[in-house]
């Protein structure tokens, strides 16, 4: 018996598309126990290998608007969005997807319709970004002075050798299943989900040589040892659309 319910809100855009223009997915691994203590209902975490995976998403998006409107307009922002792998049983059957505690952005527009026309409560941040086409810096810092997150990398021909996923295929796989996420709001104890529908998906991996998060890095969550980088993606250049699922609400 499931111990939720799934609604359908009032006035909200039912799907938006856009391209990804870069998308950094900072990986870290970390104790499952840790973990199920920043989960609500019904969420277990999913599991490689006897290890939970939670990290950051760094997102740069362009050409977003309504998908109705096919390719006329749109709008581009800077995001970033804390994650943990996550599985449920809805109705007998298991699912995957991602929980978000939290979802920052440099866009008006975001923070106005996310959690009210569209799925996501957003907080404001301001983001530094230096890139080429081979290595990327970025940093994140929310304006409510909660969150702060510093990536340097380099695109990269294969894993690092310490990562918990044997191959890129293997971790492609992965991360494509948290396709589905459920964000969490502030006010009415319910979840926002929104699934991420690619057009193709292709992953590089990348060799990090620097990386900082205020969140990972805070001993009264991760205990030393509960959290430990594990690896980082690229995905780049891809359309999209995102998909509002309703919001999910414990009984």
């Amino acid at each position: 018996m499931n111990t939720f319910v799934i609604q359908k809100p009032r006035l909200q855009l039912p799907a938006v598309a856009g391209t990804i223009e870069r998308r950094l997915l900072v990986n870290f691994r970390c104790r499952p126990d840790v973990l199920q203590n920043l989960l609500p209902t019904p969420f277990r975490p999913k599991l490689v290998r006897g290890w939970g995976m939670a990290g950051i998403c760094l997102i740069r998006l362009g050409g977003i608007r309504p998908a109705f409107l096919g390719n006329i307009g749109g709008f581009g922002s800077e995001n970033a969005a804390h994650r943990i792998a996550v599985e449920w049983d809805e109705n007998g059957t298991t699912r995957e997807g991602v929980f978000i505690p939290r979802r920052d952005t440099n866009a008006l527009l975001n923070r106005l319709m996310g959690g009210r026309f569209f799925p996501g409560v957003h907080q404001a941040a301001e983001f530094r970004v230096n890139e080429t086409e081979n290595q990327f810096a970025l940093e994140m810092r929310s304006k409510d002075g909660v969150h702060f997150v510093c990536v340097e990398a380099r695109v990269a021909d294969r894993l690092p050798g310490n990562s918990i996923f044997n191959s890129l295929e293997e971790a492609s796989e992965f991360f494509r299943g948290g396709s589905l996420g459920w964000s969490a709001r502030e006010q009415d104890n319910a979840l926002d989900g929104l699934e991420l529908g690619c057009h193709e998906w292709k992953m590089e991996p990348l060799a990090v040589e620097r990386v900082e998060s205020s969140f990972f890095g805070d001993r009264q969550l991760f205990p030393d040892g509960a959290a430990l980088f594990d690896s980082a993606f690229l995905m780049r250049n891809i359309p999209h659309v995102w998909n509002a699922r309703g919001r999910l609400k414990t009984l």
